[in-house]
């Protein structure tokens, strides 16, 4: 035999090296173990997002085909940073087809309402369908071929961010043709409480699917149970669908997003401010697009500059190419010092009609309603109902949720 003619020392040699190779194998594998998992070995208080516990859901995506719907807020954290979650799936050898894009986008980059365009991902060359274009529902095309879609991103808890309209059409689409979807929870900022206006049947569309209220206190995990059970996807389908829970949450539990989920929520004051001040998007008054301080501040040219010591002067910028009262100055007040909020205010939505003297110039024709999801609202304001008799109209709508809610609390 050829090897019995090598010497000792040659013998040696070549175990050695291939203890190295093996070795250096097992330290690459470790290495994007830990590119994908690192927060494994976080302490038992820290929040686990879903997808860094890949142990969970790793094994679903073996050998599967696979799509996902996420933004720039689906990442893995690890001790230095982030991970976006296609690259770190991809790292793992996992099949990914295709990844479908949200409202502002894969990156995150689009205005709000700005319709956003099939493309190239440039990092992975992964084909980019908009679910913020032609179409809104993933079609049966597009869904074509794939085993498994996974679902990751990041809400806000709040009916008119329409993160959670995309999870219900997607769901949908999938139900329709059997494909499995995975959703990845991930903790709500605003989940610590249930609050404002009930939709009302009449007036559903992309800014809120379902007769639910604008905040309504669960994850997008606990909220995709609940769009399943209630059989609120058409012709009363359910999808096959597979949560994978956070570690460490609970409703209570204060979160703060290290990526802002969309461009015109910058910080934690924003996002707590936003169900409140989010409002005013269907009226004519600016709340703090086109500043650095969106969804802190409020004001209008048109509102009495004497009720007013603070006043700035929205301009474009990332996120608000033509925001309302594009350079003008504007009077209201600035909100940047607002600690965390539990219940929606009808305060500033108040003072602002209150102090408007025009009231012609207020309310964005249909776009009110349509926003806040009840025609009742505007009509309250307007016959000079105080908040808390407008919020007293709410409760029975927000009593009979809860108990809906409570069915599909995966968190305490």
């Amino acid at each position: 035999m050829p090897i019995l003619s090598l010497s000792k020392s040659t013998v040696l040699l070549f175990v050695f090296s291939f203890c190295l190779m093996a070795c250096g194998k097992k330290a690459k594998a470790e290495s994007a173990d830990q590119l994908v998992n690192d927060n494994s070995k976080d302490s038992t208080s820290a929040i686990v997002v879903a997808a860094n516990r890949t142990a969970e859901y790793l094994p679903l995506l073996d050998q599967k085909k696979v799509g996902i719907v996420a933004n720039q807020t689906s990442v893995i954290f690890h001790k230095t940073g982030h991970t976006h979650l296609v690259d770190s799936l991809l790292a793992r050898d996992v099949d990914i087809k295709v990844v479908f894009a949200p409202e502002h986008g894969f990156r995150g980059k689009a205005d709000a309402g700005e319709l956003v365009s099939d493309g190239v991902d440039t990092k992975t060359s992964l084909p980019i369908i908009s679910l913020y274009g032609k179409n809104k529902k993933p079609t049966k095309e597009q869904l074509a071929g794939l085993d498994v879609v996974v679902f990751d991103i990041q809400d806000v808890g709040t009916r008119f961010y329409t993160y959670i309209a995309t999870l219900q059409l997607v769901m949908e689409a999938c139900a329709e043709i059997g494909t499995p979807v995975l959703v990845l929870d991930r903790p709500n900022p605003n989940g610590h409480y249930v609050d404002g206006p009930t939709m009302e049947a009449e007036h559903t569309g992309f800014l809120g699917m379902t007769t639910i209220p604008l905040v309504y206190g669960m994850t997008i995990g606990e909220y995709a149970q609940m769009i399943n059970s209630e059989k609120w996807l058409e012709g009363d389908k359910q999808a096959d669908l597979t949560i994978i829970p956070l570690a460490n949450y609970t409703h209570k539990s204060e979160y703060h997003l290290p990526i802002r989920p969309s461009p015109n929520l910058p910080n934690d004051t924003a996002i707590t401010l936003y169900p409140s001040l989010g409002l005013l998007e269907g009226t004519n008054i600016n709340a703090g697009r086109g500043t650095e301080f969106q969804f802190q501040r409020y004001g209008a040219s048109f509102l009495d500059s004497t009720k007013y010591e603070f006043h700035y002067t929205p301009k474009p910028n990332f996120g608000s190419k033509h925001p309302k009262e594009n350079g003008l100055t504007t009077y209201g007040m600035d909100l940047s010092n607002s600690t965390r909020m539990h219940t929606v205010s009808l305060a500033w939505l108040l003072d602002a009609y209150t102090n408007c003297p025009d009231k012609s110039l207020f309310f964005k024709t249909n776009s009110f309603t349509k926003h806040v999801g009840t025609a009742t609202l505007q009509k309250q304001i307007e016959s000079g109902m105080t908040e808390s008799e407008i919020k007293a109209t709410w409760q029975s709508d927000l009593e009979n949720f809860q108990k809906i809610r409570k069915r599909y609390l995966i968190y305490d």
